[in-house]
């Protein structure tokens, strides 16, 4: 966890329990005591009060009062945002989506200009929708979680990505691709990108462990 990650966990986890010691932030945020002692002082140096009770029973509590009125999201981190909601609304089923979509409304619309015109560059890259029900899912397998970073580094920076691949006849492939945007049908999701070596579109589901994927392309 990166030290912004770490700052907002702590800030984060604050504000919902109250009062909380250095042992237990060190636990949630996986760091040492001295890490977090470190990043306390840098949130107080960025104006968040946070007072310190020693003794038995006490603990550290953060005043309400000093948590920054604006939010500073970044780009990536709004995209993520709709990316997230989005896909809880395309699944039907899951509770407080159209809450989660109306506090996203009022994100979008505090943004700047500027802001807005890089958002819009990525919305441009992204379809969700709801998956055909004749495609079965019986047998998916679990997306391995340490692809996901370096994918969504290359997809935002619009970095090349190389990977092995099973095709739908189980045959494995180097690809090197160029991400062009996402197709999200939850559960599944699909990665749609430039095959230089092919000269053309291709799109990848993204299931299953690494050697487990399956071409759709």
């Amino acid at each position: 966890m990166n030290v912004r990650l770490r700052h907002d966990a702590i800030v984060r986890s604050l504000r919902r329990n109250g009062t909380s010691t250095v042992a237990d932030l060190a636990e949630e945020v996986g760091a040492s005591r001295r890490t977090v002692l470190r990043d306390i002082n840098a949130l107080r140096d960025e104006g968040f009060v946070i007072h310190s009770e020693p003794g038995r029973g006490g603990g550290l509590q953060l005043d309400p009062q000093s948590v920054q009125a604006k939010a500073r999201l970044s780009v990536a981190e709004v995209f993520a945002l709709l990316i997230s909601v989005a896909s809880m609304r395309a699944a039907g089923n899951l509770p407080f989506s159209d809450l989660a979509d109306a506090g996203l409304a009022k994100i979008e619309k505090a943004l700047p200009p500027d802001k807005v015109r890089d958002l819009r560059r990525f919305l441009d890259c992204l379809y969700v929708g709801t998956l055909a029900p004749q495609v079965n899912i019986a047998d998916m397998g679990v997306m391995d979680s340490a692809l996901l970073p370096a994918f969504e580094t290359a997809f935002l920076q619009r970095l090349h990505l190389r990977f092995q691949y099973h095709d739908a006849k189980g045959t494995l492939t180097s690809r090197t691709v160029e991400p062009q945007a996402m197709l999200i049908l939850p559960p599944l999701w699909y990665l749609v990108a430039w095959d230089s070596t092919r000269k053309d579109f291709r799109h990848f589901e993204w299931i299953g462990s690494p050697n487990r994927n399956t071409s759709k392309a």
